[in-house]
């Protein structure tokens, strides 16, 4: 018997990581997913790497009745900052057309070992897992933010963010409505460097 290490492959998921593809926020249309198939999505989100098992992050889940209301907050809060009417146009336009969204909230927990800016990176990882969990599931999904997810009045109104909480990214999660060509990839060798000493 060998005492080799085992490599445990997944090509599926491989194939899926090398030509997996967002898609725009505004081509997604109903259905969005259910209570009970989001779920699972967000359970595989949760799997994120942790330092410190902090759980430096949470959810907040949008449903399509409160899409106006937090469309309504953005022309609010554009107003209130002084934005152009095309930049309140283009902020509000992801509650105009969403179907369903997840907010995830970065939580900034006391930690003597764990320094923060560990915490925003893993904030950002459940987002990207939650991305992924959901295209690989069959859905079409992207990650937004936007102007408005950066001020502080409007994160506290639309999601209740409390002190220490800040928008890490929406996820929009709904059907596939067209498929998205394919866009310019990153130059590896342009950006990697090999050590082998």
């Amino acid at each position: 018997m060998s005492n080799a290490p085992q490599t445990l492959a997944n090509s599926a998921a491989l194939d899926f990581l090398m030509s997996r593809r967002s898609r725009p926020a505004k081509t997604l249309v109903a259905p969005a997913p259910t209570r009970a198939q989001l779920l699972p999505l967000l359970t595989a989100a949760a799997r994120t790497p942790d330092h410190g098992k902090l759980e430096p992050w949470r959810f907040v889940v949008i449903e399509k009745p409160a899409m106006a209301r937090l469309a309504e907050l953005t022309v609010q809060a554009g107003a209130r900052l002084g934005k152009s009417e095309a930049d309140i146009i283009k902020g509000r336009s992801q509650f105009d057309l969403g179907h369903l969204a997840v907010v995830v909230v970065e939580v900034q927990k006391d930690s003597v070992k764990i320094p923060t800016i560990e915490q925003s990176y893993s904030a950002g990882a459940v987002c990207l897992a939650l991305l992924n969990a959901a295209l690989a599931a069959g859905w079409g999904a992207n990650w937004l933010s936007g102007w408005a997810s950066h001020d502080r009045r409007f994160c506290q109104d639309a999601f209740g963010l409390q002190d220490r909480e800040r928008v890490a990214g929406i996820i929009h999660i709904a059907t596939q409505g067209t498929v998205p060509p394919e866009r310019p990839r990153p130059d590896l060798s342009a950006l990697t460097t090999w050590m082998p000493e």
